[in-house]
């Protein structure tokens, strides 16, 4: 079984709505680069190496829009389309980096024919989104080291396929453990507000034939206690040169409860999470999304009329509670500040 969750078809992009799963498979089909925008800020498409995967398809999109007969003119509405994709979510880095590659394919080509330039940006895309798949198989092979078959996995949010090209960071590494005969099982915390966990891990895991059993974030420590958690693994938004790690709102207090109990805590993310022009977590900017995501569910209010609600998407995990970080490159450990630059020399 393999989890598509972005397809480029006859100058369409096709994402995988995640806003409608579990109830309903759905692919929304994106013609301009505006739908793309508004699909990445809907969170139909989520996960930082989703995220900018679909960023570089958008922009390949958008360009094929574009008349021919005017460098200039392409150039002043290449620029606008990164903007408006670049200003979607502010805190996964993919975003960023994606949009760099496919402006680096035009500052490398200056000359005419546009034509061809366009299809180089489609064909830069398609790699991104071939690269992203192979980088985590690279970390559910390295990963893989640290599940013993029998162990029960604590994950955060979504890491899987949902969130990547179509095979996952964290949850890469438990296929990765389950194709060498390992048995595991997963624990998915269902990860409020927007309960990716609940949604997205559970339906993933169980198409795939996975055990999973979805427990409220505030469950976690019970079960660490009782012994019954062997380990944690959780995705990845943005990593700082020291290691600090920005994850789904929620994931720092995991972090803290797994110290308390020595559970090991261990992050999965391509090399491109990390971005080494942040020396810590306190530089990364915080997405804060919309109140009504705390205040209502499913269109009903479950919050009193005036209540003030605060909604920060990431937190920030200090390198201190990190176990390893599992890259496509390498397993970093501590000390994270130097570890991690040896992944890139």
């Amino acid at each position: 079984m393999t989890i598509q969750p972005i397809r480029w078809k006859k100058d369409r992009i096709l994402l995988l709505d995640q806003t409608r799963l579990p109830e309903k498979e759905v692919y929304i089909e994106c013609r301009t680069y505006q739908d793309v925008a508004r699909a990445i800020k809907r969170m139909v498409v989520r996960g930082a190496p989703a995220v900018g995967i679909t960023a570089a398809m958008g922009i390949a999109l958008g360009v094929q829009a574009i008349p021919e007969k005017d460098k200039n003119n392409f150039l002043s509405r290449f620029e606008k389309i990164c903007q408006t994709i670049s200003s979607t979510r502010p805190t996964a880095v993919n975003l960023f980096w994606a949009i760099e590659r496919m402006k680096k394919i035009v500052d490398q080509n200056p000359l005419p024919p546009l034509k061809n330039l366009k299809a180089l940006l489609k064909k830069e895309a398609l790699k991104i989104l071939k690269e992203d798949i192979e980088s985590n198989k690279r970390i559910g092979e390295l990963g893989n080291r640290f599940i013993k078959s029998g162990d029960t996995i604590l994950t955060h949010c979504n890491a899987g396929a949902l969130a990547t090209g179509g095979y996952g960071t964290a949850l890469g590494i438990i296929r990765s453990a389950k194709a060498k005969g390992k048995k595991v099982q997963v624990v998915a915390d269902e990860t409020r507000p927007f309960l990716q966990g609940a949604r997205l891990t559970a339906w993933e895991l169980k198409k795939e034939g996975i055990p999973v059993t979805v427990i409220t974030d505030n469950m976690a420590g019970f079960m660490m206690r009782q012994n019954r958690i062997n380990a944690v693994i959780v995705g990845a938004d943005r990593i700082a040169a020291n290691g600090d790690v920005a994850n789904k709102i929620g994931t720092y207090s995991l972090a803290i409860l797994a110290r308390e109990h020595r559970v090991p805590f261990y992050v999965a993310a391509p090399l491109s999470t990390i971005d080494f022009n942040i020396k810590t977590g306190q530089e990364i900017p915080i997405e804060e999304r919309s109140p009504e995501e705390v205040s209502h569910f499913q269109g009903k209010r479950t919050v009193p009329q005036g209540t003030s609600v605060w909604n920060p998407a990431f937190d920030i995990t200090p390198n201190t509670f990190i176990s390893a970080i599992i890259t496509d490159a390498g397993i970093s450990e501590k000390p994270y500040h130097k570890s991690l630059k040896k992944l890139i020399s």
